[in-house]
């Protein structure tokens, strides 16, 4: 028994360390300093959750910029199923993606003279991606303008103000998060 005794106290003092003490303190800290990252980037309006700035939305309407197509099933952005459709660049299913998502940006009215940004026609690795580039942002400017009956400069403004650009000036790339400009857009269009 005085040989186990020792390995109980370790085994109880760092279980309480590891399990109840380090979790304690970094939910303190998250919650104080991240608070609102650590809550899931949650975006209210109206004092109702409209969706999370981490996790893409369906938007098909022509009024609307749309996101990267969602390879998640059974429903689009469904967070529980994310992963990619690994589909590579011979299997017909993603040729067959892109025309389909070609021919919505037609039905749309977009003007498919200029050529289509790979992210409105391709689907993410997560299949979750909230945010465009800016380029496929800027592709749709014209289509939500004339949807919405605003001018033109007016929505390429907003687009520039949801433009986020590279983290410290160097890592990743510049993006617009879609649902936060979607947001802006109903908001200027009923303001």
């Amino acid at each position: 028994m005085k040989l186990f005794r020792p390995l109980i106290v370790i085994f109880v003092v760092l279980s309480a360390i590891t399990g109840l003490a380090y979790p304690a303190v970094m939910t303190a800290i998250g919650q104080g300093a991240f608070h609102h990252q650590v809550n899931g980037s949650i975006i209210e309006q109206n004092g109702k959750v409209v969706g999370s700035s981490l996790i893409g939305q369906q938007f098909d309407a022509p009024q609307y910029f749309w996101g990267r197509l969602s390879a998640t099933s059974p429903m689009p952005y469904n967070a529980l199923g994310s992963g990619g459709s690994n589909l590579g660049p011979t299997n017909p299913a993603l040729n067959d993606e892109v025309k389909g998502r070609i021919d919505a940006l037609k039905a749309a009215g977009t003007d498919l003279s200029k050529p289509v940004p790979i992210d409105l026609v391709t689907s993410s690795a997560s299949g979750l991606d909230p945010e465009i580039s800016p380029a496929a942002a800027d592709y749709q400017i014209d289509r939500v303008a004339k949807a919405r009956k605003m001018n033109a400069n007016d929505v390429a403004a907003l687009v520039d103000r949801y433009t986020t650009g590279r983290q410290f000036g160097v890592l990743g790339e510049p993006r617009v998060n879609v649902l936060e400009l979607n947001l802006a857009l109903d908001a200027a269009a009923h303001g």
